[in-house]
């Protein structure tokens, strides 16, 4: 293994260390120490990368979104109807946050925290940015309703975060019908 390839397996378990920390014990009960000690590194690697918590936190925010983006538009096709790219849309954002729960929970706790307000305005707009430009194209194509796209964004995005969170919670068993009838509430209100 090449020296960067450890370092970026060292990152990596920093990340996933701190995502479960701040799941079990919330961003102010989750120091530095503590990560380093769960990452199986030492502090002063911590800060090879991260000056501090805070920039710990936000570059995490960021490599999650990354991360979900991907997921979300890898084998997106602009060619296939705009319907049918928004099921497959919604239903990888919901399958995202299902396979990764502390994820899930650590985008909650941000995007609700002063942390988000931290964030270079920039990657605050990027967080919904690609949601909003799929919807933006569906109202200018005509395909859905003209309505405020923030809002918009708001709705589908909520809708499915409270999905994954119940089907987490197993409150209500989700399976592929179910998921199916969500999205088509959703794609039913929204559309023209």
């Amino acid at each position: 293994m090449s020296q960067e390839e450890i370092l970026a397996e060292k990152k990596k378990a920093i990340f996933e260390s701190t995502l479960e920390l701040v799941r079990e014990n919330g961003f102010h009960g989750t120091p530095m120490s503590l990560v380093a000690k769960k990452a199986g590194v030492a502090a002063g690697t911590i800060y090879h990368y991260f000056d501090s918590k805070d920039t710990l936190i936000i570059a995490l925010h960021g490599y999650l979104r990354s991360r979900m983006f991907k997921t979300m538009l890898d084998g997106d096709d602009e060619t296939r109807d705009f319907e049918s790219r928004f099921f497959t849309f919604w239903k990888k954002h919901y399958h995202f946050y299902v396979q990764n729960p502390n994820a899930l929970y650590f985008i909650e706790q941000f995007v609700n925290s002063p942390y988000y307000e931290r964030c270079p305005e920039k990657e605050n707009d990027r967080c919904q940015n690609i949601i909003a430009q799929f919807l933006k194209t569906g109202i200018e194509t005509g395909v859905l309703k003209q309505m405020n796209l923030k809002l918009m964004s708001i709705l589908v995005h909520s809708s499915v975060v409270t999905t994954a969170k119940v089907s987490l919670t197993k409150k209500v068993e989700i399976g592929e019908t179910e998921l199916q009838q969500v999205a088509q509430v959703i794609w039913d209100g929204i559309k023209q």
